[in-house]
Order: structure tokens, then C-alpha cells, then sequence
């Protein structure tokens, strides 16, 4: 049975960069609402950005220990049909918030030296308890701030079991996109920094060379069966 590994492109800002995401394939789009990223869009910004967003490509919003109230008022001006919760969040948390907008929401599991196989399995399964609205654990590399790390963790960690249900994440790139598909066999990739220019600012031949290492990848194990 063939796999097509879904694609995110997180962090963007800007027009032509949406743009370019949609033109090479992505499937879904980030925007960042935590306000001390250099990725940070204003709602007005997303708004502005979702609204050239064809259909059946999921906008995701990520966001840091949101207040419900920031996250209703957000979501009203910027509506993003997916959330994507990066911070210190509890299951009953990430519930009561994705459940004040009626929205789904994936929990980032950032990965340190300490992590073991059993924590994803438990973190995943506390979390498909908690809420009808959980989607799936995003995988990064644990590092002091929060949001993307730009780093890559030990993808061995990942149970089998696991992986075609995960968000792989952290310090990926056009150099081991393939090498992690492969490897891992995730559902879906997420990239931000291993695309841009500078902080924010999207490279669209970068964005190309990945989403076509992905699709590679795809079709190499395809060919093995």
C-alpha cells in the first residue's frame, strides 16, 4: 500500500511564501501566535494570509500557554482549522482550550536525553483519553525555548506502533528529509527553519527541494514494497 507523507511548512509571514508553500504541494501551513518568536504573525496578519489559502489545505495555528480567551479571540479573527499547542500545557489544558473553538488540536512532545520509548506511548495515550479533539503528538527536540528547536533528536526513540500517527519534527531539512521518511515512517513532517532565508522569511527553492525529497522518499519505499 503506498504512503504519501503529509508536509507542513510552520512560521510563515509573509504573501509570496504562502504562495510558494501551496505551489510545491504543502499540506499544511503554520502561523505562530507566540509573541517571542521572530516567527510571530498578529491575527490580523494570519487573517490576511489564511484568507488566500485554498481549500483542503489545513491552516494550522501554534500556540504558548494561551489564555482561552486570547485563543477565542485569535482564532475568531485568524480561524485556523487546526491547533498546535508548544507549551506547558496539560491534557486538561490542551482539552478545555481546543473545546472553547471547536477545534482540533495536535500536542508537541519535545524529546530530551531522558525521553524513552514508553513516555510517547503514554504521552499519546493520556492525551486520546483527555480529548475527543486530540489529532496526534508533534515529535521535536527538547531544547530552553520553546516552539521549534531546529535540532534533531534520536528518531529511534519513536515506536513502530507509534510513528505512522506522529508529526516528525526538529532540525529537519532538504540533507535528511529522506534519510527521516524513510527511517521513521511518519505521518506527517513539519519544517520551519530548515527552509528559510532568515528567521521568518521562507526560501521557495528550499521549500521545493524539500517537499521533493519527501515525495522521493515516498516513492523509493513505494518501489520496495
Amino acid at each position: 500500500m503506498s504512503h504519501r507523507t503529509r508536509i507542513k511548512i510552520c512560521g510563515l509571514t509573509r504573501e509570496q511564501d504562502v504562495q510558494a508553500a501551496i505551489a510545491a504541494g504543502a499540506d499544511a501551513l503554520g502561523f505562530v501566535f507566540y509573541s517571542k518568536s521572530p516567527r510571530y504573525v498578529t491575527p490580523q496578519q494570519a487573517a490576511e494570509l489564511i484568507a488566500m489559502v485554498p481549500p483542503f489545505i489545513t491552516t494550522v495555528g501554534l500556540f504558548v500557554n494561551a489564555e482561552p480567551e486570547q485563543l477565542q479571540e485569535i482564532v475568531a479573527q485568524a480561524p485556523v482549522s487546526l491547533l498546535q499547542f508548544h507549551g506547558d500545557e496539560t491534557v486538561q489544558h490542551c482539552a478545555a482550550l481546543a473545546q472553547s473553538v471547536n477545534r482540533p488540536f495536535i500536542r508537541a512532545m519535545r524529546i530530551g536525553s531522558a525521553t524513552v520509548a514508553a513516555d510517547l506511548l503514554e504521552y499519546a495515550q493520556a492525551y486520546h483519553s483527555g480529548s475527543r479533539l486530540f489529532a496526534g503528538l508533534l515529535l521535536d527536540t527538547l531544547v530552553e525555548a520553546y516552539g521549534g528547536s531546529g535540532k534533531v533528536f534520536d528518531w529511534s526513540l519513536i515506536p513502530k506502533e507509534l510513528a505512522p500517527q506522529v508529526v516528525l519534527s526538529g532540525g529537519l531539512s532538504v540533507h535528511n528529509a529522506t534519510d527521516a521518511v524513510k527511517r521513521v515512517r511518519p505521518f506527517a513532517v513539519d519544517i520551519s527553519s530548515g527552509v528559510e532565508q532568515d528567521k521568518g522569511i521562507k526560501d521557495a527553492a528550499k521549500i521545493r527541494a524539500f517537499i521533493e525529497a519527501i515525495r522521493q522518499a515516498d516513492a523509493d519505499h513505494d518501489q520496495l514494497g
